[in-house]
């Protein structure tokens, strides 16, 4: 009688359209081979184990008809679940500004290795949280590596083409992490022109000195944001290396599955810091049980606090063991689209006009708290160079040691020079 009631829910599972799926994130004791038998049973699919050092942790897949508040119970019945969630889709997001002064300055500089615009290295940001000056009085420059989980990093661009570590496509299931896969460059008109467009909605892309990239096209206008946040991260820390872990196509989604086994897979390559410039409304058991498994390994995970300009929690960020980071203007006032608060904020950071490196070997200004994140990921690599066995809690209390502005942005709008010169008291 009860293995015909489980035939039964299972027809009941069945109802509905069959052309789409629906997507688990599954932790279940004794492998894989139980939630096989499993789903033979239930018609559900095992797509792949999510790299947790366990081997614990799968995707799972239904069709689109099935009722969930069904099928967990069941399947729960069949096999020793530990936990289930949904596979939920996460957006990275942007905002439309105005174009920087810093974006003109055109004027070619050394800077470790290769040439780029003064605008960059010399931009209202960059003298605010003081990169130079910590760079030059304490001769640090970073090390180890910078995970970017993101939407992939341009692997050509003369700037960041030297210090990238091999990455991956969780997105393509391919080596690689490369942004360029999800554009063709035949979207791209260039025009003679010295005026800059804007690109996404909020950025302007400058292809040499006389040129500029003129979107006409919705699939490059969809183009995401992983280069952009790679360059803040070189920009501070020069000499670190940067990991491109990519987990979100070119409309800024991706799934939750693909960021846990992105941070799986940055502390297995040996990764010390993982910056994720992205944010999800709604908390993960497993999305916690990464970041743990990361700060175990002696990660240093920072994330941005999103951009609703709200006093509410948002996740990674909200984590004890992950840093939040806020954006203020370069007055060194809340940005209007800034979340803040307690516990969700530990320190702010720069995040309007952010002048940074963009693909196809140019550079963009951007706006976020996306842009504020790798600001905090580039110090704690120049941390790292001070005390290479750092564990995340003093990183974070060295970080700390920053201008306070109010208490909704934590500790206050982050002092890099501060910040370095804390670490080296902890020695």
């Amino acid at each position: 009688m009860r293995l015909l009631t489980k035939w039964v829910l299972v027809c009941i599972l069945l109802v509905g359209p069959l052309n789409a799926d629906q997507r688990f994130i599954v932790r279940v004791l004794g492998g894989v081979l139980p939630l096989d038998g499993a789903c033979l049973l239930l018609g559900c699919n095992v797509v792949r184990n999510l790299d947790d050092p366990a081997g614990e942790l799968f995707l799972l897949t239904t069709s689109n008809g099935v009722i969930p508040s069904l099928f967990e119970p069941l399947l729960s019945a069949l096999v020793s679940i530990v936990d289930i969630e949904p596979d939920l889709l996460v957006t990275v997001v942007q905002n439309d500004p105005p174009i920087p002064a810093a974006l003109y300055d055109s004027q070619l500089v050394p800077y470790f290795g290769a040439y780029v615009r003064d605008g960059y290295i010399s931009q209202p940001a960059a003298q605010i949280v003081r990169i130079q000056q910590a760079q030059t009085t304490f001769g640090v420059t970073g090390t180890g590596i910078v995970a970017v989980i993101d939407t992939g990093v341009d692997p050509n661009h003369p700037v960041l083409n030297s210090v990238l570590v091999e990455g991956y496509d969780f997105t393509r299931n391919q080596d690689g992490g490369s942004e360029m896969a999800d554009v063709s460059q035949s979207t791209v008109a260039v025009v003679d022109n010295e005026s800059p467009a804007y690109v996404n909605g909020y950025a302007a892309a400058i292809l040499d000195q006389s040129t500029v990239a003129v979107v006409d096209n919705d699939k490059y206008s969809a183009f995401g944001h992983g280069t952009m946040v790679a360059g803040i991260v070189h920009l501070v820390a020069p000499q670190a290396m940067i990991m491109p872990l990519k987990a979100f196509g070119a409309n800024g989604s991706g799934y939750t599955s693909d960021i846990l086994r992105a941070i799986y897979k940055a502390s297995q390559a040996g990764a010390r810091v993982i910056n994720m410039s992205f944010s999800m409304s709604n908390s993960s058991k497993e999305l916690q049980k990464a970041v743990d498994n990361a700060t175990n390994d002696g990660v240093i995970c920072v994330a941005s606090v999103g951009n609703q300009g709200q006093p509410v929690l948002v996740y990674p960020a909200a984590f004890s063991n992950v840093v939040g980071v806020a954006s203020t203007t370069n007055d060194d006032t809340r940005s209007t689209f800034s979340n803040y608060g307690q516990p969700l904020v530990w320190v702010a950071a720069p995040g309007e006009g952010i002048v940074t490196t963009y693909p196809w070997s140019t550079y963009a200004a951007a706006w976020g708290t996306s842009f504020s994140a790798p600001f905090v990921s580039g110090t704690a690599a120049l941390l790292l160079q001070v005390q290479w066995n750092m564990r995340f809690s003093n990183a974070a209390a060295a970080i700390a040691n920053a201008k306070p502005i109010d208490s909704d942005l934590g500790h206050g709008r982050l002092d890099i020079f501060l910040a370095v010169q804390a670490a080296r008291a902890m020695q």
